[in-house]
């Protein structure tokens, strides 16, 4: 069903890295997976780097939480084996790397919410924190993390 809904949309994930700091990509419990903050690193490299607002567009920022939901699924998908697994998005809380007179921070994660619905349908409708920071790591725009409901394996 989703996996198929991928290929339909033409959508590759990327290949699973290992994070760069101390944490695990994904925890499972209690049919719930909670998938740590993804940020657009292609190839080791942000894209584009900078403040949203200042070096970074608005475009550019959608384009890179689009891609930090890609890596979010591949995270999930090699954690509990199947995107078919997946219930339903339940939350997406995101960070964007503002300039300081850039007001619109929603506008960016956005892309990560329209990416979401047009993989899962309904299921990929979800709520959603968006918050504005100085910093985030490597300099990238942006950066989410992700509460996914999952179907609980037979135990």
């Amino acid at each position: 069903m989703i996996e198929q809904r991928l290929k339909e949309l033409d959508i590759v994930l990327p290949e699973v890295t290992s994070p760069l700091y101390e944490y695990v990509p994904v925890t499972t419990h209690a049919g719930v997976a909670y998938i740590s903050g993804q940020v657009p690193r292609i190839n080791g490299k942000i894209p584009y780097p900078g403040k949203v607002g200042q070096e970074v567009t608005v475009e550019q920022a959608q384009e890179l939480a689009e891609y930090c939901v890609l890596k979010a699924l591949s995270c999930l998908q090699a954690e509990i084996g199947s995107l078919n697994n997946v219930e339903k998005v339940l939350k997406v809380t995101g960070y964007v790397q503002a300039a300081d007179d850039f007001y619109e921070p929603s506008s960016v994660v956005d892309g990560a919410s329209r990416l979401l619905e047009k993989i899962f349908g309904e299921k990929g409708r979800h709520t959603r924190t968006v918050i504005g920071v100085a910093v985030l790591p490597s300099n990238t725009p942006v950066e989410i993390d992700f509460i996914i409901a999952i179907k609980e394996r037979a135990k």
